[in-house]
Order: structure tokens, then sequence, then C-alpha cells
């Protein structure tokens, strides 16, 4: 079982959706964890938001930024975990909301040598746009709420949002690099080490959390299925420039060919970044 858990947020220009993601990391059930704000060179906004934060959660709120060079989640992310203190890391993306029992779902299914691939559900820009501008907390929102809403189309699925104990069933897509992302992901601190991280030779949208997943598949870290448990609220974005999708998909195809275990420039590349704010 883990000890602390390090939530690492990933985040760009993004204030209103982070503020409602710390909002819901503050409603924890498991308060032994913190909050590692992993910002990819956004401007002062974004600084004060964690600031704040900081200044009135119930736990440990650090920010760390690097500055704007496109997008660089894979770099943002490493810097993020040498500056965090758990044992245990949660990746998490900015515009996604944890329900209270998040830490605690992620804590119960922390096994060494495995990682634990999560689910979401995805709101659309209508639903997203009025939970944000009314402060409303989703995260909150009990089943006959979200049902109605999905009637209504404000939902992708609901399915995420359920709560099963499906024992080994967990363990099924054990050697499956497919299908999981970093927007809701826990990994052993040990194990990234073992692979050095992500690989922050990945600029641009797409395939660095597949590329850090079949290199923990390789190091013999087995994943383990989140759904029905760690499920998160998704809110609507605008889709990511994928201009570097082609390029990306390359170096994945690199990897997959290979026997790489770890990153071509990953953990052991960076020093600890200042935990300081965007623009200083």
């Amino acid at each position: 079982m883990a000890a602390l858990i390090s939530v690492i947020v990933t985040t760009y220009n993004r204030e209103d959706a982070l503020a409602a993601n710390l909002r819901s990391l503050s409603g924890q059930t498991d308060k032994d964890f913190e909050v590692i704000v992993a910002d990819d060179g956004s401007g002062p906004k974004t600084a004060a938001l964690v600031a704040a934060a900081k200044a009135s959660a119930g736990h440990r709120v650090e920010h760390v930024w690097h500055e704007d060079k496109g997008f660089r989640a894979g770099e943002i992310r490493n810097r993020a975990v040498l500056a965090a203190r758990g044992d245990y890391i949660v990746f998490l993306d900015g515009d996604c909301l944890a329900r209270p029992g998040f830490i605690a779902a992620h804590r119960k299914l922390a096994v060494r040598a495995k990682f634990v691939a999560g689910n979401r559900i995805l709101l659309s820009r209508e639903l997203t746009e009025k939970v944000l501008r009314d402060g409303e907390t989703p995260e909150t929102w009990g089943l006959l709420r979200w049902i109605g809403e999905r009637l209504r189309g404000g939902v992708n699925r609901l399915s995420a949002l359920l709560t099963l104990p499906l024992g080994p069933v967990r363990d099924a897509q054990a050697k499956e690099w497919r299908g999981v992302r970093s927007a809701n992901l826990a990994i052993w601190r040990d194990d990234l080490v073992t692979v050095d991280g992500y690989d922050a030779d990945y600029a641009g949208w797409g395939k660095e959390d597949s590329d850090i997943v079949v290199r923990l598949l390789r190091a013999g870290i087995a994943r383990k299925d989140g759904r029905f448990a760690t499920g998160v609220i998704h809110l609507w974005h605008q889709e990511a420039d994928r201009s570097a999708l082609p390029e990306n998909e390359r170096k994945l195809a690199e990897i997959l060919e290979g026997k790489s275990v770890t990153a071509r420039r990953g953990l052991s590349t960076l020093r600890v970044a200042p935990l300081g704010s965007a623009g200083t």
C-alpha cells in the first residue's frame, strides 16, 4: 500500500478548469497526498491560481513551470516527478475532476510492480461551460443527476462513474499498452526511475504516454485496470494541434520495434526545476 501519494496535475493556460480540478482534489476523503502542478508554460494567471491554492489547501501544493516552447507534456511531468515527495505518483490532467474517493481508490489498487490505468467520462462543450460558469461541482453529483445529464447528451457515458469489485479481472490486460492515457495513470516512483520517466524527445501532442507504457511493460511492470474505481470527469476542450503526431508515431514505432526500457531524454537528463511561477 502506498504512503504519501503525489498527484501530478498537467496544465497549460486553462485556469478555469485547473481551479475546478484543484477544488475537486481538496474534497478527497483520503488526505494523505500532495499536488504538484506541472505547468507546460502557462502565463501569470495560472501561477496566481496555484499560489492561492497553496495558501488555502489542506495539503502540499507546488508549482513546477518551464518556458512555453510548445507542447512538452513529457518533460514537464518529469520535472514534477523530481519535485514530488511521494512514493506513488498519480498523473492527472488539469481539465479532469476527481471524485471524493479518487485518491482512496488509487491507494487501494496500488500494488508493487504494477501501474494502474484509469478511465474517464467526457462532458459536452455545453455542460462544461455551464459547470465552469456556474461553479457547479460535478465530482459530487449523485447517480440520478448523471443519468439526467446522459439523457440530455451532456456526457458520453456513465460506466466510468460506477464502482465494481473486479478482482482478478483488473489484471486481464496486464501486458497491453494500448488505450492507456496519462490523464489518469498511477505509477510507483521506483518504476518511473527504472524506465527514466517520460521521454521528453516527444514534442507536440501525442504518443508520449504510449511510449512510457511500452517501456514499463518491457521492464516487467504490469498493467492493472482502474476502471470501475478511479474514473474521472473530463471537461471539454478544443482538440489539440496534431501536426506533430506523424513524427511522434514514428518514434513510438521505433520503440515498439526495439528493446529500449529507458527514455532517450528522461528524468536523468533533468535537474530539479525551481518551484517558481510563470513569468519569473
